[in-house]
């Protein structure tokens, strides 16, 4: 059944958003995140869909995410050795930060340097793809009542103006209840409308479109009749949204919990996996879910110690299941071989 809390049903949609993306035009490969955006606008769910062959190459780059002052190293970094400063555009800003980009670039082995003289010299592993194809925003609320109906009304209609993302959904859920007519027709009519139903649990068949979403993509002719596109500036942004997806995924709810109390476990509903508190018997939000809680109880050190040299308790067991699910996902993006268990 879908847990109480709003925070359980993200978690119930993104892992549909894994097993069943693109709800309407069929499957697509895509990797899932949630609570990420920009300083005006955070989104529940993020799906961005990506061309198999071209992640494979990210996926070589590793599994961290690379941040804005990386991008700009590794983007342009050259396939033969040159000075950064040459090799490089004008970032804008000093290029001292720039000269601590290009040591940490190197310190994950994303570009080779070398001094030559006084100055450092850079070129590239290999060539940045371009892995993004379509970046999806999705909202999630599974008790859409008038005031929910109101606030989310007005924050589609921001992603529907800003067109950062290509698409924008909402998700809400109507299980054993009729959605309000009047409530979907609050929302912008380019927005999507995802009706869910994880009363048997997480699967691919667990939600149905109510309403089909427009491309916010300016794929429109421009005056030269050539293919509109975004400015290089958002361009940027997008990937670099894309990056903290890709390294943060949706399976990072416990990285603001506490897996190490000896109350939390991972249930399994449908296809999903989701945190559940024993001692309240309900899933916890990350608020709840956290020291100060009433009922928490570190595992015991003699938990903590075990293995050698020290793999630590069952929380330390349940980072590194999540962990090992998130790859399998990310593995499977790239063209291996999906499983069909969770």
């Amino acid at each position: 059944m879908t847990p109480d809390a709003e925070f359980g049903y993200e978690l119930l949609v993104c892992r549909y958003a894994e097993l069943a993306w693109h709800p309407s035009e069929g499957p697509r490969p895509a990797i899932v995140s949630r609570q990420l955006g920009t300083k005006e606008r955070r989104w529940d769910t993020l799906v961005i869909e990506v061309d198999p062959e071209a992640f494979a190459v990210r996926r070589a780059f590793g599994d961290r995410p690379i941040d804005s002052d990386l991008l700009h190293v590794v983007r342009h970094a050259p396939a033969e050795w040159a000075w950064y400063r040459d090799a490089l555009p004008d970032p804008g800003y000093p290029w001292r930060y720039v000269r601590q980009a290009v040591h940490r670039a190197a310190g994950r082995d994303l570009i080779e340097k070398r001094r030559d003289g006084n100055r450092i010299e850079i070129r590239r592993v290999r060539p940045y793809p371009d892995w993004v194809e379509r970046i999806v925003a999705v909202e999630n609320k599974p008790d859409l009542d008038r005031s929910a109906a109101d606030r989310l009304a007005d924050q589609l209609e921001h992603d529907v103006t800003t067109a950062l993302a290509d698409e924008a959904w909402l998700a809400t859920e109507t299980t054993g209840e009729r959605v309000e007519p009047a409530l979907l027709r609050e929302m912008p009519v380019k927005a999507g409308i995802l009706a869910t139903d994880f009363s048997a649990g997480v699967g691919s068949d667990a939600a149905d479109v109510a309403w089909h979403p427009s491309d916010l993509s300016p794929a429109g002719p421009g005056d030269d009749g050539e293919a509109s596109r975004r400015d290089a500036e958002t361009e940027t942004l997008r990937l670099e949204i894309a990056e903290r997806a890709y390294g943060k995924g949706w399976r990072s709810f416990h990285d603001t919990m506490r897996p190490d109390c000896r109350h939390f476990e991972l249930r399994r509903d449908g296809r999903a996996l989701v945190p559940h508190c024993a001692a309240k018997d309900k899933t916890p939000t990350a608020r709840e879910c956290s020291g100060s809680c009433g009922e928490f109880s570190p595992e015991p050190p003699q938990w903590r110690t075990k293995g050698w040299p020290i793999e630590g308790g069952p929380g330390k067991g349940v980072e590194r299941l999540l962990a090992r699910r998130r790859e399998r996902e990310r593995d499977a993006v790239a063209g291996a071989e999906r499983r069909d268990t969770e």
